[in-house]
């Protein structure tokens, strides 16, 4: 709880000390607003004579972000589309790693009752493109690896209702008291669990878990000083049902050094913590050059 608690105090603190940059929407402009970017990381390391040591390796990581926002006569509909796919292989393993495989779109209605607020009802659904392995060397010229996940196994689909405090499409914080979760998976890996052991939280033999409970979402994104932003994202989930003190927690801080209007330096760290897959804090951090590509606004050659 100390741990989740540290992650709101940063989020909610760097919302306090750059509020000033934020631009307020005073009027909103109605009818559809559409953006977003397409960008490929590249990481890349080689060795040749090199005393100290070293491992050659080759990294890419392709990530599709777009987000579609609609308002009129105080309804609004916004929806936020993630896909992500990246491998890297070094020179000792005969194996193409992943490096981050996510499928994730969140959608939220909201109708407003008073100034800044609304009423809301959200959906949320999070899998992955495709297998996931355990790898391990039983010997130093061998490696074997074990699949532990794949496409919709697991998923999470999460329905909920509450309320919904905007200030622009830069920042916005959604509270449901009232949310229900469905994780699913595959028979292929609930099948042959232990006896009280389960998958992602999905019992022996089953394929699905119902879960009812309260989430927070939040979103702030802002621009540090010129040509720097930074984007941060937090989910946070209580399942009311089993355990409502261990909350879910599903955080990403992105920071973008924009280059020139095509290539920029991309750092992002995601911290998760789900007892339901692990009882730890998982981390992962991809650092690289980004070359970006914005599919609305391509240029036309004449």
């Amino acid at each position: 709880m100390n741990k989740i608690l540290s992650i709101l105090f940063i989020f909610f603190l760097s919302f306090g000390l750059n509020a000033q940059e934020i631009e307020i929407d005073s009027l909103k402009v109605e009818g559809w607003k559409k953006s977003g970017i397409t960008s490929f990381i590249v990481n890349q390391t080689a060795f040749s004579n090199w005393i100290s040591g070293g491992e050659n390796s080759v990294a890419a990581t392709l990530t599709v972000d777009y987000n579609v926002n609609y308002y009129k006569n105080g309804w609004s509909w916004d929806t936020k589309m993630i896909g992500s796919f990246g491998i890297n292989k070094n020179s000792d393993s005969k194996y193409f790693k992943k490096i981050d495989d996510r499928i994730e779109i969140n959608s939220l209605i909201g109708k407003k009752f008073i100034e800044k607020f609304s009423f809301s009802s959200f959906l949320n659904f999070k899998t992955q493109f495709a297998k996931g392995y355990k790898y391990s060397n039983p010997s130093d010229d061998v490696e074997i690896k074990e699949e532990t996940t794949r496409f919709l196994s697991p998923a999470y689909l999460q329905l909920g209702v509450g309320v919904y405090w905007k200030e622009d499409n830069s920042l916005w914080v959604n509270m449901a008291p009232i949310t229900g979760r469905l994780i699913l998976a595959s028979k292929k890996f609930t099948d042959n669990l232990a006896e009280g052991e389960e998958y992602f939280g999905v019992p022996q033999g089953e394929i699905s878990r119902f879960e009812l409970g309260a989430s927070l979402s939040a979103y702030y994104k802002f621009e540090v000083v010129e040509n720097v932003q930074l984007e941060q994202r937090i989910n946070l989930y209580s399942d009311y049902l089993e355990t409502p003190e261990n909350i879910d927690v599903d955080y990403t801080i992105s920071a973008f050094m924009k280059v020139n209007d095509y290539l920029s330096t991309n750092l992002i760290i995601q911290l998760l913590y789900d007892d339901n897959a692990i009882k730890r804090i998982q981390l992962r951090e991809v650092f690289g050059l980004s070359i970006n590509l914005n599919l609305l606004e391509l240029p036309t050659f004449k």
